[in-house]
């Protein structure tokens, strides 16, 4: 069953940040339920602030997070940054994010991360779900889904609402505005 949570910002922001928890792996963490409920002190996770980056191929956190959960580095890799290329350590830890999903043995980088932020969540986990940023009346809205169980296309549903507006009535051969690529009559309209 998918698990998702919304994130709202008072008006227009330029970052997506909100709350997570990290830990020292776990075994077998990732594999209880993901709507989970459990006592995060029993599992040692710590909150911290995390910014949601689809310009980071991987998730990266800060120092301060390594010593706090005194983490020993699992390797090294060379990454690329804004500020040139640096070889970094590297650890496995388990997230949990605000929709109790958790990502167990997750790799992430140890890193710079600016203005109070300790994780950066990247693409290896936000292409994991469904992600989706609004700006509806001046608000920015952050919402994120796990897993991904639908393909939202702006375009396609911007071309069925104004199917359904400018011809005021669906023909029984019209495309079906549901989006299955049926024709009306095959699909929405069978029994009408």
């Amino acid at each position: 069953m998918p698990q998702a949570f919304t994130s709202r910002y008072k008006g227009l922001s330029r970052e997506l940040v909100n709350e997570v928890m990290i830990a020292r792996i776990k075994p077998h963490l990732h594999l209880l339920s993901k709507s989970i409920e459990l006592n995060i002190n029993d599992y040692g996770f710590k909150q911290y602030k995390a910014i949601w980056d689809t310009g980071a191929s991987g998730s990266v956190i800060t120092k301060k997070i390594v010593e706090e959960l005194n983490l020993k580095p699992t390797g090294m890799v060379t990454v690329n940054t804004a500020g040139g290329q640096n070889i970094v350590n590297t650890y496995i830890v388990d997230v949990l994010l605000p929709n109790k999903v958790i990502y167990g043995n997750l790799k992430v980088t140890e890193g710079k991360i600016y203005g109070g932020i300790d994780v950066l969540i990247g693409m290896d986990v936000i292409s994991q779900g469904d992600f989706a940023v609004t700006n509806y009346n001046g608000k920015t809205v952050f919402s994120f889904k796990f897993p991904s169980d639908e393909c939202i296309d702006f375009v396609k549903i911007i071309k069925q609402s104004r199917t359904i507006i400018t011809s005021g009535k669906i023909a029984r051969n019209d495309p079906c505005p549901c989006g299955s690529g049926k024709k009306y009559k095959h699909c929405c309209g069978k029994n009408k």
